[in-house]
């Protein structure tokens, strides 16, 4: 059985995943957005979005939503996934893989830099 601080942690937790995953919009939101209709999820979606939502939690970051959609319209391109950063354009990465979700996480959430190896147009 497990004591009541450990629960009051797990808690915590799952609250914080919860409010990353929250679809209400803040204007000052980062959001990442996965595709996990059938197609997507065939390709392999799931991981990316679990390693996103691991990716964000571990380094803390706030302001920062990862939401999942229907299909993005481009099946053979999937997983599919786009970021929006406020007052920049769209940023549409195909193909992504879990390790991929963590280096966008890290070069273009955290520092900014789009991953142009993953980007639409690019692959």
């Amino acid at each position: 059985m497990k004591t009541i601080e450990e629960i009051n942690a797990i808690k915590a937790k799952m609250q914080a995943q919860l409010n990353m995953r929250s679809s209400i919009d803040n204007a000052g939101d980062t959001r990442i957005v996965v595709g996990m209709a059938t197609c997507g999820i065939a390709a392999g979606a799931r991981p990316v979005l679990n390693a996103f939502v691991e990716e964000i939690t571990k380094r803390n970051l706030k302001n920062v939503k990862v939401t999942q959609s229907g299909c993005l319209g481009m099946c053979k391109l999937e997983p599919m996934v786009e970021v929006y950063v406020p007052g920049k354009e769209k940023v549409t990465y195909v193909k992504v893989t879990a390790d991929s979700a963590r280096r966008i996480v890290a070069e273009h959430i955290v520092n900014g830099n789009p991953v142009l190896d993953f980007v639409i147009g690019n692959e």
